[in-house]
């Protein structure tokens, strides 16, 4: 039995639908559905690829991202985990490139096979009101917006997101830790003798 990834299909002979056909990857850059069909009793459905929907061309508003991050969709696709824990990129060879890929839409359409984390899934909207999209790019320890290498975010996204976590510092939405420092008010202030 030989499974393809990308596809999600089963391409043996005899086999009937394989545990990763029943269950797509919100990853993945085909939808799989099974298509039965008038054949002999006990043969194997055929599966019908579809293409997934590549125009990006209507962007989706912030307040459906939001509630698409508090839908029962959002969490039978990612769970409790950030959405670019299960994100891996493709390339070539052992050693993966030092950047992200500049950009995954060009031209209003995905231009990528894979897609980095917030152009995969269309309603996951960079915004500064989206306070618990933006929580899952801070790093829980040090509380710094995670790197590019660790989050696969196209180098335009990670603009975007940067710009989010900037203005959403600003209006007060993001909390964050502000260092605290010692002064010695004796080195300015002269003492009187």
């Amino acid at each position: 039995m030989l499974c393809r990834s990308t596809a999600r299909l089963c391409l043996s002979a005899g086999a009937a639908l394989c545990q990763s056909a029943a269950r797509p990857s919100p990853s993945a850059g085909l939808r799989t559905s099974a298509v039965a069909l008038a054949g002999p009793v006990g043969a194997e459905p055929p599966l019908e690829l579809r293409p997934l929907n590549k125009d990006r061309s209507n962007p989706v508003p912030v307040e459906t991202s939001i509630a698409y991050l508090q839908s029962a969709a959002y969490r039978a696709t990612y769970g409790s985990e950030p959405v670019w824990r299960s994100y891996r990129r493709n390339h070539k060879g052992h050693i993966p490139p030092r950047k992200t890929r500049r950009t995954c839409i060009r031209g209003g359409q995905l231009s990528t096979g894979n897609p980095c984390p917030a152009c995969r899934d269309e309603y996951l909207v960079l915004d500064y009101r989206n306070v618990a999209l933006l929580r899952q790019f801070v790093s829980e320890s040090t509380g710094e917006i995670l790197d590019t290498s660790r989050t696969g975010l196209c180098q335009v996204k990670h603009r975007e997101l940067l710009a989010a976590m900037t203005k959403a510092r600003e209006y007060g939405t993001l909390a964050f830790d502000v260092p605290f420092r010692v002064y010695d008010y004796s080195e300015y202030k002269p003492s009187a003798a």
